[in-house]
């Protein structure tokens, strides 16, 4: 019986943890249509994604959902201090949570 109940339990531990990447990876996917997109979703009338566009000059896609480089780090470092006329998000725009969650939606292993 006991073996029983380790197997359901870690079944268990199995199922809620793909339960909360799900939830994380569908707040990833808010907080990237609310405070990202509107610079940086694929298409011309975006200035973020035609900048990138301009310095990777199609070495690398532009529009940061089809990124495959854009690791954790990066975009924690990139969204809390800026880059080049990007400015920086404080903790009461983007929360350090809704951060985990869009760092880990842009993730190269996420997609």
């Amino acid at each position: 019986m006991i073996g029983k109940s380790v197997l359901f339990a870690g079944l268990l531990t199995a199922w809620c943890g793909g339960v909360q990447a799900q939830q994380s990876a569908a707040r990833g996917n808010e907080v990237f249509a609310n405070w990202c997109a509107p610079c940086h979703a694929p298409g011309a009338r975006h200035p973020g994604t035609q900048a990138l566009d301009a310095l990777y000059k199609g070495a690398k896609p532009a529009a940061l959902e089809q990124r495959t480089d854009l690791f954790p780090e990066l975009t924690r470092a990139f969204v809390r201090t800026g880059v080049s006329v990007m400015p920086p998000f404080r903790k009461t725009e983007i929360s350090d949570a809704d951060l985990e969650a869009l760092a880990a939606y842009l993730a190269p292993k996420t997609r």
